[in-house]
Parts: structure tokens; C-alpha cells; sequence
């Protein structure tokens, strides 16, 4: 047994570049016929542990997409973003701060907007489960190997997921110092990244220790009017990574992992994608931006063509920054030549904080702000067994979570401005106007009016959530025959999570936050006229004003002073709050609980005719366990959401033609999701709920063909096709129907005065997935002189149309795209040195990054998050 604890990639004399293949579903082979795989193929054999076992990647029945540390080097693939964007049906991209970070794979992703949502896709470094999505964000530094893997994983892996899962192993400390390195980059927008790592044997064969440490920092590359150039979503992160290996007999092996690292960035920008200055269907409607560039704002306005002009104009600037930090413990013993157990224990702590301008305008509306502290334990223990024709695992995990959420929505000082104008339209001004008229008529016995919605108002939860899971686990891979194995495994979770929630409004000068009003109500709808409505309730102050001007209520009298009680409401501190929406109104604390177990498993069958060809057909489920929702939403709304489970079929096949030195990889895949969990932004808040059944299939198409001696060709192609099948109570279209009046199809109220707050979404796509994918990679080798051998590589992706937002608004889509990288990459034999030139996105492809939304009570405006331009520079690495 490897004592690194950690599996190595064994390569035949030609590496590839990037090796993107699905794992072959053979009988369990020996040492001896890899190697003889490897001296027959010029193809690169990759050693995976995609079953919690070393394994030849073209042994396994799992669809997986592997990448060595050399060929992360190589390609300059520095962050998780780099390798999503080339492993087919995949996808991971930020939204509003680090923080907000998502993952999905063959259509099936999860928000990471709520902190009450586990993943879909399970994240694993050195065996750690990562609970925040965000975690996965930073440098890739010292990496030996990631892997990607498609398909439920509902049985060996820490978490219960529903889609996939990414595996990532560092560098194990060695005694020989053979991956001691050191390596800097610098490119365009001011980049410069450096990254050293070295092993130190303090007793030979015995204990070794790695030291590995990075830092990364580069210039934003979009502007804010008001603030400075270049300056939002730039690069400032940095960390550091200490071990130690013990091995004290050939039988046992401890390997100890500590490391931190830090995000402090300035992210993330999001430029108006669809105005409302003027709606593009209606003559003479106008929206906020309208009113935002009048005074008294006086706002930055910018067009829906200003979009790619990377210009922003905020009121400050955002602040995004992380704390991730763990230690771990991994205990290797071979307890015969059979049996070995496995013990993996692992404490982190990962702290967040941003504070955006999330009225994401310069006028000076409001902001958002979170704190959040998540802390925890994982346990996992493993007895593994290998046989002459059979392996097997069987283990137990354990995971506690502690999660703490200080969330606080604060008002700037032309809030009550834009209420005022932008809600009423100004009908309360002239009510607010008689108010005060008849207080200084009467010198003061009439109290005057009072701001409906303050500057320095601050609507703050606080969320505290504890989270238990247990599992016991077990798979067994049997050769039925020596052309035929059965791989079957079974898992049983246990999850228990409790939510307590307090709420609290905070007005200026500690006043008391008023209730009365529920709703604001629409002055062109009748029906929103009815008492408790803000409207109702101005309309009878308004007529009591008005009996006093014409001298028909006589406030000295009994009746008169009755009848003033119709303008307390507007003579009490933030009255406009309440009704305004669920974000900005009082609601009730929470406090509940969920528990839920789940049985989840695998059963596959692989079939090998001949040495080149490969067979498999897998049925697998996968769990992703409910939760309790961590924002604040409408008192009412159930705070507490159901489970997510997946059943996925997938059937391949992979052939190698060794006379030509091409492999052909190709997958069909069926998932069907139910109650999948649904997180959407309307503009006045976060909807989280189940969504209803949800279905998602495919193809996955890799082509592998080394045509001469000297050129490397890989093709890549995936369709999904996923939609909902059952989505009653999904979102409705906001920005088009606002702009067109065009009502929303999946509408399925009858009466347009008062139309359902949801739609039908059955039959609809999923946001942030496009249907088509595709990648072409060429790759030329070629000889400088006796001591400098050098290749180029292009790579040309297609990306197909994506519906960015799940109400699926015809004003919510992103066309198809296209994206070139180059890449010279020279070594220097005597120097035993690397350098690259590199450059990204280099024909500067605009395009928007996966996500818009309603812009937050601006309805009819939508913004989306930008994409990275063209970036181009060069690496140079030396090893010792």
C-alpha cells in the first residue's frame, strides 16, 4: 500500500495535456495488466480512486473526468472555475461575493444563496467533505490530482449527493523531494501569482513534512464611476498548507493535514443587463431608473447597451472575504494482505463576511450585510477488502455542522425619498403635505407626519442552525465471471437539523416598528383597495384631511377626534416598512426542526468482450437531505423544506483502437429529481421550496486520437436535456410582463386584478444550464534544441443557450458562445523548468456569467453578473 495515503498517476512516455474519459466498468485487473495496458497504448493511464480505491480510470464504472497535478500545471488551471469550464456537463460560477459560489453537474446544481442548503454536488479535498460550496474557491496549489465525478453519489462519499462529486488530493510530504517547486505568474490586470512547496525527511523513511503556500492578486476588470478604474472582481487570496507523514512500519501509515487560507476581494460586479427607464412595449410607462436619474438622486444611469462596458456605478464599493481553515487526520493500517482499515477525521471552520450595494445603483437606497461562522466535524471510518475476485468496503461517517448567520438589510438616507416617489408615485405627499399643515395649524396638538421608511433602519436576523448526519455505508465489486463484474452498494443516512431564527426591526432612535399596514396595494387595482392596505388606509386619512378643509369634521368635537385616529398610522416612524415585502416587514421568530433517513445505493454491471472494449450500465440513487431555510422570508412561509432524491440510469461504452491510438468514450444518461430544491430571486426576496419532480438526461461524447507521433487531438461533447416536469408553484415572469404587459403563460389565475404570486414553471428549464456543450482541443508537439522540447495547444468551446433565471423570463436567456485559449508551453530539460504563455478567452468573448436577477424593488430592471474578458500571461515554474 501507497504510505502517501494519496493515489499517483502513472504515465506512459507521451502525457497528455488534459485527459477527459469516462471510467471503463472492467473486471478488478492486477498491477501487471495495467502495465501491460500501458506499454500496448500511447494513451495516458490514470489511476482514480473514484471507489474510495486505487483504480485504472478505464476499471471503473463511474463516469469521471480526471486531471493530474502535472496537467493542471501545464494548463494553468489555477482555480475550480478553470477545470468546471472543461469537463463536460458541468459548471460552477460565483454570483454577488465569493461567498455565493455554485456548482452543478448534468443540469443538477444547487444555490449556495441560503446557507440552510446542503450541495448537490459533493465537494472532497484529501477525503474532507466541504459543507460551503465556497470553500472550493481558492488557488488549486501542490495538487496531485481532481476528479470529477457525473452521476448520484448516494454511497461512498461523506455526504449523500444527488448529482456528482469533485475530488481533489494535495501532495503527500515525500522523503525523496520530488515535487519541490517554486512558480510565479504575471499576465494582464496587474496578475501576479506565486505559489513553493517542499518536503523535509526529518527521519528517513520514517516522518517527512510538506510545506506548501501560495498567494494570488490581480487588478478587477470592471470600473465604478464613483470609486475607482479596474477595481471590482479583482484577485487578493492567500494560504498555506503544513503535513506530516508517519510511517512507522510498512503496515501503518498517519498523514496530518493543517491549512488556512484567505479571500479579500472586491466582488462582485453586476451592470444593468435590462433597463426600466422606459418599458419597451408600453408608450409612456417608466420605471426607477427614471426616477433614480431626476432629483433628488441624481443617480447614474446606465442602458441596457451599456451592459459589456464593464461600468458600474455603486454607492461603495463591495467587500467579500473568507476565512477557511482545518486540520485533519488520516490513518492507513494494512492489516493483512487482504484487509486494510481506513480512519479519516477532520475539523474546519470556515468564516465569511460581504456587504454589497445591493440597490446595485449610486443612489444611496440600501445595502446588504453577512456574517456568517460555520464550523465542522467529520468522521469517517473504513474497512476494505481485495480479493482474488472480489473487493469490498464497509464504513461508517459521521458530520456535525454549527452554522451561525448575522444578516442585516439597512436603509441609506434617500431611502425614504424613493419610497415615497417610487412606490406611491408620489401619492403620499400631498396626505403627508395636509398632515403637517394641520400641525402647525393647530401648533402642534396634531402631531405632524413622520418619515414611512428612515435612512439608518436595519431589518437584522439572526440564524443559528445544527446539523447531525450519520451514515453506514458498504459496496462489493464481484467478477461474475472473468468478462462479467457486478459492482452493488448500499447506504443508509440519518440527518437531524435544528433552526432557531430571530428577527428584529430596528428603527432610528429605537422607536417602536409599526404593524398596521400589510400590504402597499396598487392604485390602478380596485380590488387592492380593502382595509389593512397602505393605499386603504391613505385614502381614509385622505378624506378625513379633506373633511377638515371643507369644515364638515370639526376635530374639537368627540366625532372629529375619532376621526383623526385615520392619520396616527402616518404619524408613526416607519410605516411604509411592513407592507413593502417580506425583506423590510415584521415577522414572527423560528424555531423547528427537521429529521429524515434515507436508504440510497448503486447496482452496476460491467462487461469487457475484449481487452479494448468496454462496457457498463449503472442505476444509482442519490439524497440530499431537507433543510431550514436561513433568510428571511414572508411570515407564513414554511420554514422547513423537504428532501431532495435522484435516481440516475447510465449506460457506456468505451472503445480503444490501439492501431490508431484513439479512444472513444461515449455515456447516455436519465436522472429524475424529486422535490428538487428551488431557490429563485424575485426582486423582493429569496423563494426556497421544493420545487416539484425534475428531469434531466443525455449524452456525453469524448474522442481521444493521437494521429501522428507529434499531435494530440480531444473532442468533448454533452447534451443535457433537462426541464421540470412538475412545477406548480414556481416563479413568475417580472422584467417582460412589466415592460410588455404580456402575462406570464404559466399564470393560471383567471382574474388579472388579482393574479396568483406564482406561476406554472412544468415543462421549463432549469437556470445557469445549457442544453449543448462541446470542446476541441489540438495539441502539436515539437523539439527547440537537445535541451528544450515545446508544444502548442488550442482549445475552442461551444456553449449553448442558457435560461439564466428559473422563472425562464424571455428577458432572462444568454445566447450561445464561444471561447479560444492558447497555450506555448516550453521545458527546460537542463534547468528541469517549465515556462508558459497562456491567454484565456482570447478573441474577448462577452457573454453573461451564467446568472441575472430582478433587480431588488425595481421591478421591470434586471441585472447579471459578467463573465472574465481576454487574459493572457505567462508561468514559469522550476522544480528541485
Amino acid at each position: 500500500m501507497d504510505k502517501t495515503a494519496s493515489s499517483r498517476f502513472n504515465k506512459t512516455p507521451i502525457a497528455l495535456c488534459i485527459s477527459l474519459t469516462l471510467g471503463f466498468p472492467i473486471p478488478i485487473v492486477s498491477a501487471q495488466e495495467i502495465e501491460e495496458e500501458v506499454e500496448t497504448l500511447r494513451l495516458e493511464t490514470i489511476t482514480v480512486e473514484a471507489q474510495k480505491r486505487k483504480q485504472s480510470m478505464q476499471t471503473v464504472p463511474v463516469s469521471v473526468s480526471a486531471f493530474s497535478g502535472k496537467q493542471l500545471e501545464q494548463a494553468v488551471l489555477k482555480d475550480i472555475f478553470d477545470v468546471a469550464g472543461l469537463v463536460p456537463a458541468s459548471s460552477a460560477f460565483q454570483t454577488q461575493n465569493v461567498t455565493n459560489t455554485s456548482f452543478s453537474i448534468r443540469g443538477i446544481g444547487t444555490s449556495s444563496q441560503n446557507f440552510g442548503l446542503d450541495p448537490s454536488v459533493g465537494l472532497y479535498v484529501d477525503g474532507i467533505y466541504r459543507a460551503r460550496q465556497s470553500a472550493m474557491v481558492n488557488n488549486l496549489v501542490d495538487i496531485e490530482a481532481i476528479e470529477v465525478l457525473r452521476g448520484p453519489q448516494g454511497t461512498l462519499f461523506g455526504k449523500n449527493t444527488p448529482s456528482g462529486a469533485i475530488l481533489i488530493r494535495t501532495v503527500a510530504p515525500s522523503h525523496q523531494n520530488s515535487n519541490d517547486f517554486i512558480e510565479g505568474t504575471i499576465g494582464n490586470y496587474g496578475l501576479v501569482n506565486y505559489s513553493a512547496a517542499a518536503s523535509f525527511s526529518a527521519i528517513d523513511n520514517v516522518l517527512a513534512f510538506r510545506a506548501t503556500g501560495f498567494g494570488s492578486q490581480r487588478d478587477g476588470f470592471v470600473s465604478d464611476v464613483n470609486n475607482a478604474s479596474d477595481v471590482l472582481n479583482d484577485r487578493d487570496r492567500w494560504g498555506a498548507r503544513l503535513q506530516a507523514l508517519y510511517t512507522p512500519s510498512d503496515d501503518i501509515s498517519l498523514r496530518i493535514i493543517a491549512d488556512y487560507s484567505e479571500i479579500d476581494e472586491i466582488c462582485c460586479a453586476a451592470p444593468t443587463q435590462v433597463s426600466n427607464a422606459q418599458a419597451n412595449g408600453i408608450a409612456g410607462k417608466f420605471g426607477t431608473d427614471s426616477l433614480l436619474s431626476q432629483p433628488p438622486f441624481n443617480a447614474t444611469i446606465f442602458d441596457d447597451s451599456d451592459f459589456f462596458a464593464n461600468r458600474v456605478a455603486l454607492s461603495f464599493l463591495p467587500e467579500s472575504k473568507v476565512e477557511d481553515s482545518g486540520i485533519s487526520a488520516e490513518l492507513n493500517w494494512d492489516i493483512d494482505d487482504q484487509v486494510s482499515f481506513v480512519s479519516i477525521s477532520a475539523y474546519r471552520r470556515f468564516d465569511s463576511f460581504d456587504n454589497i450595494d445591493s440597490d446595485f445603483t449610486d443612489a444611496h437606497l440600501f445595502g446588504t450585510q453577512n456574517d456568517a461562522e460555520q464550523q465542522s466535524f467529520s468522521q469517517e471510518i473504513r474497512l476494505d477488502y481485495s480479493g482474488d475476485n472480489m473487493s469490498a468496503i464497509l464504513g461508517a461517517y459521521y458530520f456535525r455542522q454549527d452554522l451561525d448567520l448575522d444578516y442585516s438589510l439597512y436603509t441609506g438616507e434617500q431611502f425614504n425619498d424613493f419610497f415615497l416617489l417610487g412606490f406611491g408615485q408620489g401619492a403620499f405627499n400631498d396626505l403627508l403635505a395636509g398632515i403637517d399643515a394641520l400641525s402647525v395649524a393647530t401648533n402642534g396638538l396634531v402631531a405632524p407626519s413622520a418619515a414611512p421608511a428612515p435612512a439608518s433602519s436595519s431589518f437584522d436576523h439572526y440564524a443559528k442552525q445544527e446539523h447531525e448526519s450519520y451514515a453506514i455505508f458498504g459496496q462489493v465489486d464481484y467478477q461474475l465471471t472473468q468478462k462479467v463484474t457486478l459492482t452493488a452498494g448500499l447506504r443508509y443516512t440519518d440527518e437531524s437539523k435544528d433552526l432557531s431564527t430571530v428577527f428584529t426591526e430596528s428603527l432610528p432612535n429605537s422607536a417602536e416598528f409599526p404593524t398596521f399596514f400589510t400590504s402597499v396595494g396598487d392604485p390602478t387595482n380596485p380590488a387592492s383597495l380593502v382595509p389593512g392596505t397602505l393605499l386603504y388606509g391613505a385614502g381614509v386619512a385622505g378624506n378625513v384631511l379633506a373633511g377638515i378643509q371643507a369644515n364638515t369634521i370639526d376635530i374639537t368635537s368627540a366625532s372629529g377626534q375619532a376621526a383623526l385616529a385615520a392619520l396616527a398610522p402616518f404619524q408613526r416612524l416607519g410605516w411604509g416598512f411592513n407592507p413593502l415585502g417580506a425583506i423590510t416587514a415584521a415577522r414572527s421568530n423560528i424555531s423547528d426542526d427537521l429529521d429524515d433517513d434515507q436508504v440510497t445505493g448503486t447496482i452496476k454491471l460491467s462487461y469487457t468482450p475484449d481487452r479494448h472494449t468496454l462496457f457498463y450500465a449503472s442505476y444509482g440513487t442519490g439524497y440530499k437531505s431537507g433543510g431550514t431555510n436561513t433568510d428571511r422570508i414572508a411570515d407564513g412561509f414554511a420554514p422547513v423544506f423537504g428532501a431532495e432524491k435522484s435516481k440516475a440510469v447510465e449506460i457506456g461504452l468505451k472503445k480503444d483502437f490501439p492501431a490508431q491510438d484513439l479512444r472513444i468514450n461515449i455515456a447516455a444518461h436519465s436522472t429524475q429529481v424529486d422535490d428538487i430544491q428551488e431557490n429563485t430571486f424575485i426582486g423582493t426576496g429569496f423563494n426556497l421550496q421544493n420545487a416539484g419532480d425534475y428531469q434531466t438526461s443525455g449524452v456525453e461524447l469524448e474522442l481521444k486520437w493521437l494521429p501522428t507521433e507529434t499531435i494530440e487531438v480531444d473532442f468533448v461533447y454533452a447534451r443535457v436535456n433537462a426541464e421540470y416536469d412538475n412545477f406548480m408553484r414556481g416563479n413568475c415572469w417580472i422584467a417582460y410582463t412589466w415592460h410588455t404587459g404580456i402575462n406570464d403563460p404559466g399564470q393560471q389565475s383567471s382574474d388579472p386584478d388579482a393574479p396568483n404570486p406564482y406561476c406554472d414553471r412544468s415543462g421549463g428549464r432549469p437556470a445557469g444550464e445549457p442544453e449543448d456543450f462541446a470542446m476541441l482541443k489540438v495539441k502539436k508537439d515539437f523539439t527547440i534544441s537537445d535541451n528544450v522540447d515545446a508544444y502548442l495547444v488550442a482549445e475552442y468551446s461551444y456553449t449553448g443557450d442558457i435560461v439564466l433565471d428559473a422563472s425562464n423570463d424571455p428577458y432572462a436567456v444568454q445566447d450561445h458562445y464561444n471561447l479560444l485559449n492558447l497555450r506555448f508551453f516550453m521545458n527546460f530539460a537542463s534547468y528541469d523548468m517549465d515556462v508558459i504563455f497562456w491567454g484565456r478567452n482570447v478573441l474577448d468573448e462577452e457573454y453573461i456569467n451564467h446568472v441575472n436577477f430582478n433587480t431588488p424593488l425595481q421591478e421591470g430592471k434586471m441585472n447579471a453578473y459578467v463573465s472574465d474578458p481576454a487574459t493572457f500571461g505567462i508561468t514559469v515554474r522550476k522544480r528541485f
